[in-house]
């Protein structure tokens, strides 16, 4: 031990010649001593992979000399006995805000700001700041050093997390030097979010802005660089060009995001290390498929008070099942071999960060990825193996030394060395006293029980002819010992002191002040129980992963409703039913439909599987078959915000890069009978987003959803919205603020997309060699929607009410040679039938929704009748979450108000929204060839008493009546299952937190929110 007491001696007083500052001033004498360590007799984790047994470390200025278990000790360096210790690299953390300024939030109403604010040659947009330089911001933080230190951390990734683009991050030690020597790498990394952060500025406002904003800026920094002779000068497009070959690190607020960022990576060939949110097993097969390296946090909820059955309720199951599976996130990754590294970013209490590290082991991630997870990986990430995360030669010498292996509940952190130099966490030379004595008090003799932990002891005595036992009060510091219990005669306190040979002994004094000498002898030392191979048993207790992770999902780890009929059937055989086909031949009674590989193979009498197909059969006797119904208007199953409503155009931006797959209403919405819907842009402005066509997949990704080589639509819209009449008195900035310059957007937007055109026709049309010469036009993601539009490649849903209005966009139309392809709402359609059939447009409006603001007044719940008479493609929406759960009876409507048939009113829900979407090859009517989006109803498909028995998309059953059922029986199982493990964790003295209801937020056209700053 005297070499231990030498060595912590000298290392709080030496000047460590490895962190001089040789630029710098020194007020003195100039001293220049020799830091040279040899650490002997430890388990040295030399790397998550390796260790050595009784092995020698030796380092020297700041640097790793040597390690192994034979190596000859320099004469002068300084011997540090380790007996029965371990040494482990110091941990690193990729995602720390260690030592940078606060970023100050933004306070106040907000008032309208379209341009950018920061003053200077930067970009457009102030959410893009690649040129924030986190060396240039860091400033040592003693305390959070300090914390940061006692938790086994020597270097931190750190930056200032603000905004699109983040700028670089630094790698900085976390000792005590000055700022000049603990800066390991100045830009070590490029940081980016979907998060504007800080910016005032008005766009973007949502998450599909913030994709395309970001999208956007990768081809103008394309586009900067590819000219010799700039044509301006850009110093955030100069410094985005600049970080390009770092390590760029991704954050995202959840597992969607998580692939949102990969798409965004595979489309710039870029490769992300993605810092996740600690979801990522909700989606892990998806998650594993991006091939990205992961950050991840250590954040796991609390469980919820669930005394009171009435606010139990109030949770989602996809809450209850987070919190008892959030522990495992690092296991599932582990398990489907992903690489990852930890990051205590997003703990509340820091010092938690061991207790949440032993609740991942036990719910089955190993110590040895554990450990590579905070040593061996971030170093990999960062581009610093071999002189971080390992304890090999020339390595930094930054490493810890600990009492037990490392994640061991047993375990104390002694010293942290940064490059070299230690930093003191607890005693190394106070002795581990737990153990039975012998305890002798004058000539009397008792037993003293010592336990509990070596920071926090516990003691009880008993005297050997007595059955009392007394707890006893222990506090050792050093070798320094006090105890104190109480007797039935008063207080009896003791000190003294503990040595090596394991006795202890002292004075002491009696209740009543006589002053005795005592003595404590070992009889048993304290043996630390145990651990429990708990990983197995963990595991075990934890319940299956969903998928969708929310309720009326399916084990992911078992075969789901869909992948049984995949693997199970090779065909489908509906048998006598009503067939409402959409075709000439009408409805059809008692007839069979036989379903092959997704699509309809056959409709006759009496039809037999082929042999040696195992057909699924479904008697569908006394009931209606028709096709899927089909939402032209939907805001469902969409992430971040329905509009981007901050600009004239937003043409750039895509529904199809916010899909929800995990939005309840498509489920809710297959219980309707609906199977495919298009997912619109709101009306904020003239030119919004492009739209998305999805298939109702209830089980399946975002990207699975979306309909195959469909053709592209974009949402445009008129009226009050777009000039913001209803926004409030202080959204009066933005052109237009009337519906004449409404119609002049329009003629400007075509007008700049034909010339936008015609310098990309003309670049396309040079040879090569002269292309060489002539650097390619700015691609502009607005301008080149606008542009397929004229171009017949991309079709308008237009938001409409007022005829002036639409008369005006047909005009505008005309006059550049393409048509509407759809007027949305059009409740004063009937007013202009005639005009509209000229022109080739089609219908999409309400059943008989009037009168709820002034734009409507002349709104009848005839439209939809007098369209269809005129000839006009007509379909019926729900632009609403809950009616499309009944778009059968909104299509009943039509029968009612207008004496339409019952056929062509069906075909307004289903063939025709199909033809207005140029789908109608494929769905839309009950027909051989088309794929098998087919409903299976009770009664009357028009009647309020019909119900949906079975929906299949694909030939695959996405809801059926009778599993349904099932499935709310083993939610109301897997709900009472949780609240039991939450009640008994609650009773063993964890902390909870309320259960409180998070209502879903549902779309509209209209829908105006900030999302960009909380994605």
């Amino acid at each position: 031990m005297k070499r231990i007491l030498i060595a912590l001696f000298f290392a709080t007083c030496i000047l460590y010649s490895s962190t001089a500052q040789e630029t710098f001033h020194i007020n003195g004498i100039y001293e220049k001593a020799t830091s040279y360590y040899a650490f002997a007799n430890a388990t040295i984790h030399v790397d998550y992979n390796a260790e050595l047994k009784n092995a020698i470390l030796l380092i020297k200025e700041g640097k790793i000399i040597d390690v192994g278990e034979k190596i000859t000790i320099p004469k002068d360096a300084i011997v540090i006995d380790l007996k029965g210790k371990h040494i482990y690299p110091s941990f690193i953390d990729l995602y720390s805000s260690y030592g940078m300024p606060e970023i100050k939030k933004n306070t106040g109403m907000p008032t309208p700001q379209l341009e950018t604010a920061t003053r200077g040659a930067y970009n457009w947009n102030q959410a893009i700041k690649p040129e924030t330089d986190a060396y240039k911001l860091y400033a040592n933080d003693t305390k959070a050093a300090e914390e940061l230190r006692s938790l086994g951390f020597g270097a931190v990734l750190t930056s200032q997390k603000d905004g699109i683009a983040r700028g670089s991050a630094t790698l900085v030690l976390v000792g005590d030097e000055k700022e000049n020597n603990n800066i390991l790498k100045d830009k070590a990394a490029a940081l980016y979010s979907f998060n504007k952060g800080t910016s005032t500025q008005d766009y973007p406002q949502s998450l599909m802005g913030s994709i395309a904003l970001l999208r956007q800026t990768y081809l103008d920094a394309a586009w900067y660089k590819s000219f010799p002779i700039k044509k301006e000068y850009n110093i955030s497009l100069d410094a985005w060009n600049q970080l390009q070959t770092l390590p760029q690190i991704f954050e995202v607020g959840d597992k969607f995001s998580a692939l949102r960022a990969d798409k965004i990576a595979d489309e710039f060939n870029v490769n992300y290390i993605i810092k996740g949110a600690g979801n990522e097993y909700q989606l892990i097969n998806a998650i594993k498929n991006t091939n990205a390296k992961y950050i991840v946090p250590l954040n796991f909820p609390q469980p919820y008070d669930v005394e009171d059955p009435l606010e139990a309720n109030n949770l989602s199951l996809a809450e209850m099942k987070h919190w008892e599976l959030a522990p495992a996130n690092a296991a599932f990754l582990e398990k489907s071999n992903i690489d990852f590294a930890f990051t205590i970013a997003d703990l509340k209490s820091k010092p938690d960060f061991f207790k949440q590290l032993q609740k991942a082991i036990k719910c089955g991630l190993s110590e040895k990825t554990a450990l590579k997870a905070l040593t061996h990986t971030p170093a990999q990430l960062i581009g610093m193996s071999g002189k971080l995360g390992c304890i090999k030669k020339d390595a930094i010498a930054n490493f810890l030394l600990t009492s037990h292996t490392i994640f061991d509940k047993e375990n104390i952190l002694f010293q942290n060395w940064i490059q070299g130099k230690p930093y003191i966490l607890a005693d190394i030379n106070k002795p581990d006293i737990r153990g039975e004595y012998l305890l002798t008090i004058e000539k009397q003799t008792n037993t003293l029980v010592i336990d509990g932990t070596t920071s926090k002891l516990n003691g009880s005595i008993k005297h050997t002819t007595d059955t009392t036992k007394h707890i006893a009060t222990i506090a050792l510091s050093g070798n320094q010992l006090t105890i104190h219990f109480e007797t039935d005669s008063g207080f009896i306190r003791l000190a003294g002191y503990a040595d090596s040979a394991q006795t202890m002994q002292g004075k002491g004094q009696l209740p009543k002040g006589e002053w005795i000498s005592w003595k404590a002898t070992l009889v048993k030392k304290h043996i630390p129980e145990n651990k429990p191979d708990s990983v197995d048993t963990s595991i075990a207790e934890l319940g299956e992963i969903y998928y969708p992770f929310t309720a009326y999902g399916k084990p992911l780890l078992k075969e789901s409703l869909i992948e049984k009929i995949k693997t199970r059937y090779d065909a489908v055989l509906i048998k006598n039913t009503t067939i409402w086909t959409n075709e000439s031949e009408g409805i059809l009674k008692n007839k069979d439909v036989y379903i092959v590989a997704g699509k309809i193979v056959r409709i006759a009498d009496n039809i037999d599987a082929n042999k040696g197909a195992f057909a699924k059969i479904i008697d569908g006797t006394g009931k209606h078959l028709t096709s899927g119904i089909i939402d032209e208007h939907s805001h469902i199953a969409l992430a971040g915000g329905v509009n981007e409503g901050t600009q004239i155009s937003t043409a750039e931006v895509r529904m199809g890069d916010v899909i929800n797959s995990e939005d309840i209403n498509i489920y809710r919405q297959l219980a309707g009978g609906v199977t495919t819907s298009q997912l619109l842009h709101g009306s904020a402005n003239p030119i919004g987003g492009q739209s998305a066509l999805i298939k109702l997949r209830w089980g399946k990704t975002s990207e699975e959803m979306k309909f195959e080589k469909a053709d592209g639509f974009i949402k445009f819209a008129l009226g009050e919205n777009v000039k913001q009449s209803n926004w409030g008195d202080n959204q009066v900035i933005r052109f237009p603020q009337s519906r004449m310059g409404v119609e002049q957007v329009y003629y400007d937007y075509f007008y700049r997309a034909k010339e936008y055109q015609a310098k990309w026709d003309a670049y396309n049309k040079l040879t090569p060699k002269e292309k060489t010469a002539n650097p390619q036009p700015r691609r502009d993601l607005d301008l080149e929607a606008v542009s397929e539009i004229l171009q017949n490649k991309r079709f308008i849903t237009c938001h409409s009410y007022v005829q002036s209005e639409i008369n005006m966009l047909m005009h505008v139309a005309d006059s550049f040679g393409f048509k509407i392809n759809t007027f949305t709402h059009i409740l004063e359609g009937y007013k202009i039938a005639d005009k509209m059939k000229k022109h080739g447009a089609g219908a999409s409006t309400f059943a008989d929704w009037w009168a709820y603001k002034m734009e409507v007044t002349d709104a009848i719940p005839y439209n939809a009748a007098i369209l269809n008479k005129m000839g006009i493609v007509t379909a019926i929406n729900s632009d609403d979450a809950e009616m499309a759960r009944r778009l059968n009876q909104e299509a009943a409507k039509a029968v009612k108000y207008g004496n339409v048939s019952e056929e062509d009113a069906w075909k307004m829900v289903t063939l025709n929204p199909a033809k207005l979407l140029h789908i109608d090859n494929k769905v839309g009517s009950v027909k051989v060839g088309k794929h098998a989006d087919l409903v299976l109803w009770s009664d009357n498909p028009l009647s309020i008493y019909a119900t949906v028995e079975k929906t299949l998309i694909d030939g695959l059953i996405y809801f059926d009546k009778e599993e349904d059922i099932k499935l709310q029986e083993e939610i109301k199982k897997e709900r009472a299952r949780i609240t039991k493990k939450m009640l008994v964790e609650k009773a063993g003295g964890e902390p909870t937190q309320k259960a409180t209801q998070k209502k879903q937020k549902l779309y509209h056209c209209d829908t105006i929110e900030e999302t960009a700053t909380a994605e």
